[in-house]
């Protein structure tokens, strides 16, 4: 029989192995942002169903990990907008947006914000 302080410490080793599953995939977002990434790559590395993975970074970061990608990207766009010459009808293709309706779509999202 275990001790009663055992399952305590099993629970909480099971939270910190989550959330530090969860860090490494919102790393990897932000280190590979202008790439193709989508939630089920991002579970495939993770090794968790996409649901999972998703429920699990909500609760983690209080956002889907497609929306971060998203305000990653959006974030990204902003500094390269300001800091280069870079026109804005070209912007959408450094920072990884499939098309640029997309790219809208995220800036206006997050102006609301």
């Amino acid at each position: 029989m275990c001790r009663p302080g055992w399952a305590r410490a099993r629970t909480a080793a099971w939270r910190l192995e989550r959330f530090a599953r969860m860090r490494r995939v919102r790393d990897r977002i932000d280190r590979e942002y202008a790439r193709p990434l989508d939630v089920e790559a991002l579970a495939r590395a993770a090794d968790l169903p996409p649901r999972e993975l998703t429920r699990q970074f909500r609760l983690a970061y209080g956002t889907s990990p497609y929306a971060y990608l998203g305000a990653r990207r959006v974030e990204r766009a902003t500094v390269l907008l300001h800091r280069t010459d870079v026109s804005a009808a070209e912007l959408h293709r450094l920072v990884g947006a499939p098309t640029r309706g997309v790219f809208d779509r995220w800036v206006r999202a997050r102006s609301t914000v």
